[in-house]
């Protein structure tokens, strides 16, 4: 707005009326706070048009598509220039592995079979009721006030990283017992998970590319449905809400790129190594600023979504590859042991982003591998040209040492299969080892930190509600909590449906008070005021909250999010 600004409730007001004295700071200070002193400034005027540029860009569908689909090539790069994964060692990964040894091998049999599978089930179990009633609410909700995090969102994805932290803490507790017992040390549960680095890192690279791709595939989706930018890809927006074109486009390329993808990456018919042919060589400095780099736009492309970090908006993106925002699964009843019905229900959004913090365990991986990497420990040594090597004959590694791991004594000692020195049966790399300090490579943590540091900023400055928002205690009366009963219930105990008890209880506020807190589910139905058309069942679990008053056209309170303009 040029020339004039507005406080919620008032009239637009002039430069020309500040200037003169109209509204002086103690009246601006009183009706809007210091934010809103900030803003009637000429600094806060500037710093305003600078913030509104910056998110235009920042968040512009170009730029948001670059990120989305940069993290996928940078995955693949990372993988084909990683030495570890043609290591045949055995993989190892802190946390996870120990959660993978836990449930899915280095069973000692008998009893000890039993005593196994009953901790991790109660580990299961314990980690999903205190993710959910601890982590969620008490913690995320409560404590933290994290808007992303209200009602039941973002539940399950808590959840389940709660779930891998009480594995972790039970296969502690189950190797306890193993010591107190005694001669019990092949099964003692690590981070060592019994399957060669190479295996492992195939499936997660598959794993990263099936998260990257959607991840990637769901904001082109998002980019091309909505409309916040509308003078952006008009044409191809029309051609995606054409029929079943996004539906018929996602699963057609996702099953034949993903074909291609896995059938390269098992059978290892494409060598990275013959196709760049050595063309800049990476090391270990190069490969950890790159694996920083991905966990940065892993986090920006949270970061450059409408709704962060408060996730407040109605925009319920489709899931991929259907034609609803959500999935709900009806639980079994059983009345004798509950007495209401349970649903699971995963929106968009969160199966978006979920999917992201999934991605992130693996990167986080891949940026402890290049940080703390040493070519003996994995079977590799250095050759010449500081060009690593790798024993592609896992039992070979049991009989070397480090004495023994080397080029020296690999290219002047003969096998007696071959007759033949043993270099020439090992893999030849392009990727290099200069033997950098832990300190040249701890540099490359700096990037993801300080995208990790400005994550939880913007989270605990905008994402957080008030402590006057946690209760129906509020001196200026602006806010209220309404405890709601759900639909069913209210169609039990009053005998009508959900749309009457709807319509029922507004009328009944809005008679009972001209300045009135009114539930109108319907407020966000206008594509004008909203983000998004939003779905019935975002209607009926989210109404929107505005405070009529005496001018009906123009509240005092909304959670409107104005669609963002290109700067002048």
């Amino acid at each position: 707005m040029r020339g004039g600004h507005r406080l919620a409730g008032d009239d637009e007001v002039g430069e020309s009326e500040l200037e003169s004295g109209l509204w002086s700071r103690e009246r601006i200070l009183k009706r809007g706070g210091r934010a809103a002193w900030s803003r009637w400034t000429p600094c806060g005027s500037l710093r305003m048009e600078i913030d509104a540029r910056f998110r235009y860009y920042f968040q512009h569908p170009w730029s948001r598509l670059v990120v989305a689909y940069l993290v996928t090539f940078f995955n693949f790069l990372i993988f084909a220039e990683d030495p570890v994964s043609h290591s045949q060692t055995e993989a190892h990964m802190i946390v996870v592995g120990n959660c993978f040894s836990f449930i899915v091998n280095k069973y000692p049999g008998g009893g000890w079979n039993f005593l196994k599978v009953l901790l991790w089930l109660l580990a299961i179990v314990t980690g999903l009721f205190a993710g959910k009633f601890v982590f969620h609410q008490r913690l995320f909700g409560r404590y933290l006030r994290l808007k992303m995090f209200r009602e039941d969102h973002g539940s399950w994805m808590t959840m389940f990283f709660s779930t891998i932290l009480f594995l972790f803490i039970f296969s502690h507790i189950y190797n306890l017992f193993l010591l107190m017992a005694g001669n019990m040390g092949p099964h003692i549960v690590t981070e060592y998970m019994g399957i060669r680095n190479e295996s492992f890192m195939k499936i997660a690279a598959v794993g990263t590319w099936m998260g990257d791709f959607v991840t990637a595939w769901m904001v082109t989706d998002m980019m091309l449905q909505d409309q916040h930018y509308p003078d952006w890809g008009k044409a191809a927006r029309r051609f995606w809400k054409q029929g079943n074109n996004r539906i018929v486009l996602f699963w057609t390329v996702l099953i034949s790129l993903t074909s291609v993808v896995v059938l390269v990456i098992s059978t290892d018919w494409i060598s990275w190594d013959n196709l760049n042919r050595g063309f800049l060589p990476s090391d270990e400095v190069s490969r950890a600023f790159l694996a920083s780099f991905i966990l940065v736009f892993d986090l920006l492309i949270v970061m450059q979504d409408w709704e962060f970090p408060h996730f407040m908006g109605d925009l319920d993106m489709n899931l991929p590859g259907m034609s609803t925002t959500q999935v709900k699964v009806k639980l079994p009843v059983c009345k004798s042991i509950f007495k209401e019905e349970y649903h699971i229900h995963i929106t968009g959004k969160w199966f978006n982003y979920g999917i992201i913090f999934l991605v992130l365990i693996l990167d986080l991986n891949m940026w402890k591998n290049q940080i703390f990497y040493k070519p003996y420990e994995y079977g590799q040594y250095v050759g010449p040209g500081e060009k690593i090597y790798t024993v592609e004959e896992p039992d070979t590694l049991i009989d070397f040492n480090r004495s023994t791991l080397t080029w020296e004594w690999r290219s002047t000692n003969i096998d007696p299969q071959t007759n033949r020195t043993y270099v020439h049966r090992d893999m030849f790399l392009h990727s290099r080892y200069v033997g950098a300090s832990l300190d040249v490579k701890c540099l490359a943590f700096i990037p993801s930190l300080a995208a990790f540091v400005l994550f939880g900023f913007f989270i605990w400055l905008l994402g957080r509600f008030q402590e006057s928002e946690q209760g129906p205690e509020n001196q200026d009366g602006a806010y209220e909590r309404i405890k709601r009963k759900s639909p069913s219930e209210y169609s039990k105990d009053m005998g009508a449906t959900p749309e009457e008890v709807h319509i029922s209880m507004s009328e009944t506020l809005k008679r009972a008070n001209p300045m009135l807190l009114s539930v109108d589910a319907p407020h966000f139905g206008s594509s004008h005021t909203s983000i998004s058309p939003c779905s019935t069942e975002t209607l009926e679990t989210h109404p929107s909250i505005v405070i009529d008053s005496a001018a009906p056209e123009e509240p005092a309170v909304s959670s409107d999010v104005d669609k963002p303009s290109p700067p002048d």
